[in-house]
């Protein structure tokens, strides 16, 4: 059985957005994250304030609920996003192990007022040498040492 969405929580992630535009912080995005009922972090589009193209509400929302519980992972949680993820949300989302998504707007709503990704998904869904933005590897064997240092480690925390 699928749980059900609680209206609340997106009635608040949309008032966010809401209230974003209107102060002029930035773009029409929220999202509050959920965990045992309760919101544990929240956050708006503040790309334009912050002088900052991470900082998306999904991305904001999930720095401040792994602030508000000092970890690093959200398992249990749920995000309840004004918006369909972008690309770089949508990482983000996985990342943190979040259990599920649940968005008000689509990705074709917001392409609509001018907030596309699609190109983004085209270009990830690319080999790295067919992308727009060149990409190189460089120094392998010496970026290498950081990843063996890691595998020799015993003491690391995975995640």
């Amino acid at each position: 059985m699928h749980p059900s969405p609680n209206p609340e929580f997106m009635r608040r992630a949309i008032a966010l957005a809401i209230e974003n535009v209107r102060t002029g912080r930035g773009g029409p995005f929220g999202a509050v994250i959920v965990k045992g009922g309760a919101i544990i972090g929240e956050g708006c589009n503040t790309v334009t304030r912050d002088n900052d193209p991470t900082a998306h509400a999904e991305v904001s929302a999930i720095r401040a609920a792994c602030l508000s519980l000092s970890a690093f992972t959200l398992n249990g949680s749920e995000i309840y996003t004004s918006c369909e993820p972008c690309p770089m949300c949508l990482a983000a989302i996985y990342w943190a192990r979040l259990d599920r998504i649940w968005f008000g707007n689509t990705s074709a709503d917001a392409a609509r007022i001018a907030f596309d990704d699609a190109f983004l998904y085209r270009e990830i869904a690319l080999p790295a040498r067919d992308r727009s933005i060149p990409s190189s590897m460089f120094l392998r064997d010496q970026a290498w040492e950081s990843f063996q240092l890691w595998l020799d480690t015993p003491n690391k925390t995975p995640y």
